[in-house]
């Protein structure tokens, strides 16, 4: 930590301590007795443009905290093709590739994240074939997210829904692809949720 300001360090551990329990920036002013709001946004963009600090960008307060900074350019490992389609292949953990990412474009820690590429049309016209998918490791998806899952061989891409314990994948291509029941016998597990699509069409 040593490139950071004396505030800054003190603002990290603050962060770090109310993770589960996020401050507003008025609490954190008034914990630090920093002069204004201001000064508190200024730190936080600082700790985060040094790597020190990740922001869900669609909710500030949900948020991670690396008392060793990410490095500007993480390699992700790149597996076998998940299909979007009705036939998948396994996904057996053995990476295909190493693909060089800007840590910054990922709103979560770099060790959490995977990438596939996408096979089939069942996800068109948001995902197509060849789009590498950035994932973060999960197994816990909202209703809704998009999940790389392994449904008995089958390594999939779909929309997750859990309804009364039922579990049901869907295709955005929703004409050509019905929705997918995930029975009591069915082998079922969720990799990842995709959080990040590279296009290449």
């Amino acid at each position: 930590m040593e490139d950071l300001h004396k505030n800054q360090v003190l603002l990290l551990r603050l962060l770090e301590q109310n993770v589960d329990s996020p401050l507003t920036i008025r609490e954190i002013q008034s914990a630090l007795d920093f002069s204004s709001p201001s000064v508190v946004a200024h730190h936080i963009q600082q700790l985060e443009k040094k790597g020190y600090l990740k922001r869900n960008p669609n909710n500030p307060r949900d948020y991670q905290v690396f008392l060793t900074p990410e490095k500007e350019i993480v390699v992700l490992n790149q597996y076998g093709n998940a299909h979007c389609g009705p036939n998948g292949s396994i996904l057996d953990g053995n990476p295909v590739d190493k693909i060089p990412i800007a840590s910054k474009l990922l709103k979560f820690p770099a060790n959490e994240a995977f990438i596939v590429s996408a096979k089939g049309d069942s996800m068109e016209p948001r995902i197509h074939e060849g789009d590498l998918l950035i994932s973060q490791k999960s197994d816990y998806p909202d209703n809704e997210a998009i999940v790389v899952c392994v449904l008995g061989e089958k390594v999939l891409v779909k929309k997750f829904f859990r309804q009364n314990g039922k579990i049901t994948l869907f295709s955005i291509n929703g004409e050509n692809y019905p929705p997918i029941p995930v029975s009591d016998d069915d082998y079922f597990k969720v990799e990842g949720i995709v959080r990040n699509i590279i296009k290449f069409n």
